[in-house]
C-alpha cells in the first residue's frame, strides 16, 4: 500500500510541475540590423529585374550566356594529358600505387629563394 501511495504522490507531483523550456518566439533577443539602405535594396531589385535572368525559374539555363576563354583543342589536350592520372586515382587501390610511383620520380629540390625568382 505504501508503494502505491508513494508512486501516486510522485506521479501527481511530476504532472503538476509546469516548467517551460522553450524560448518565447514573439521576442527576438538579437533584432536584425540591415547593412543596406532602402534605396540600395531597391536599386539591386531594379538591376535584377532588368537583367532578365531568374535563377529560381524552372526554365533557367545557366549555360545560355556562357562564353569560354579556352578552345576545344586546349580542353581536349588537357583531358588527354590528365587521363592516365585520373584512371590511376580511380583505380581499385585509390591511386596508392600511382602516388608511390610518382614519389619515386623525385623532382629536384626547389628552394624558397628559387620560388621567388621563378615568379
Amino acid at each position: 500500500m505504501n508503494r502505491y501511495l508513494i508512486a501516486s504522490v510522485l506521479a501527481i507531483a511530476a504532472a503538476s510541475t509546469s516548467v517551460a523550456f522553450a524560448d518565447d518566439i514573439t521576442v527576438e533577443a538579437h533584432p536584425f540590423v540591415g547593412s543596406l539602405t532602402r534605396a540600395e535594396v531597391q536599386a539591386q531589385l531594379q538591376q535584377y529585374k532588368a537583367s532578365g535572368v531568374n535563377p529560381w525559374s524552372t526554365s533557367y539555363n545557366p549555360l545560355a550566356r556562357f562564353q569560354s576563354s579556352r578552345t576545344r583543342a586546349d580542353v581536349t589536350a588537357e583531358y588527354l594529358q590528365a587521363r592516365d592520372e585520373v584512371a590511376a586515382l580511380n583505380a581499385e587501390d585509390s591511386g596508392s600505387a600511382w602516388i608511390a610511383a610518382q614519389a619515386r620520380r623525385a623532382a629536384p629540390p626547389v628552394l624558397a629563394g628559387e620560388m621567388l625568382l621563378a615568379r
